[in-house]
């Protein structure tokens, strides 16, 4: 579980794919303080386990489904990932409940500066647009922001100075593709209210079914 904090930025050290996996090492300083194998780090978001660390850089393994689910796939030597540890009992919870699993993809359409904030809107399918709401939580490459505008294509976030210094997002370009983790309470709701669904008793038989299925 994590909170959508970045702790810091790292820079991809070096990827060995495989036929649909991939093996990466990543250059870091902060997220290595007291790891071990074992130990979980978001990267861009996608919660991924420490196979191997050195001083100065961790590995890890990313399966198939993560490749093609995420955008590390297009990540390269020298690349920047936003990194965050598992959170800790104890730790103050700034930003949201984030899981680390990723919904899918979204893609930077563009950015508008206003003061000292920059709008930044992003396109989504409909099977992510759903769980996002005005005001809502959204984690963006394991950036914890609060949606500021939604509608049947597209949502927006503003991004203050501090996010803009601490985290790779201001870094890219329209037409770049993004991680996107809806808010986890929205997706518990709509699985609990199917299960309600399917388990309401069937209409029993009256005039009305009798007409339908052609026996009056």
């Amino acid at each position: 579980m994590f909170t959508g904090l970045i702790e810091e930025v790292g820079t991809v050290q070096s990827i060995l794919k495989g036929t649909k996996s991939a093996k990466i090492v990543i250059h870091a300083k902060k997220v290595l303080e007291q790891v071990q194998l074992g130990d979980s780090i978001a990267v861009n978001g996608v919660c991924l386990t420490v196979t191997d660390f050195t001083s100065y850089s961790f590995a890890v393994d990313v399966m198939a489904e993560t490749m093609r689910r995420t955008n590390l796939a297009n990540l390269t030597s020298s690349s920047k990932v936003n990194l965050e540890r598992a959170l800790r009992l104890g730790d103050r919870l700034g930003g949201h409940w984030v899981s680390g699993h990723i919904d899918g993809i979204g893609i930077i359409r563009d950015f508008k500066q206003e003061d000292n904030a920059v709008w930044v809107s992003i396109s989504a399918p409909p099977e992510i647009l759903k769980y996002i709401i005005e005001k809502g939580s959204i984690a963006i490459d394991g950036i914890s922001l609060t949606v500021a505008y939604v509608d049947e294509s597209i949502f927006k976030v503003s991004i203050i100075p501090h996010t803009k210094d601490v985290t790779t997002l201001l870094t890219k370009s329209s037409g770049d593709a993004v991680n996107l983790e809806g808010d986890m309470i929205g997706k518990y709701i709509e699985r609990f209210l199917s299960f309600r669904e399917s388990a309401a008793p069937k209409p029993g038989i009256d005039m009305e079914f009798l007409k339908e299925n052609g026996f009056l």
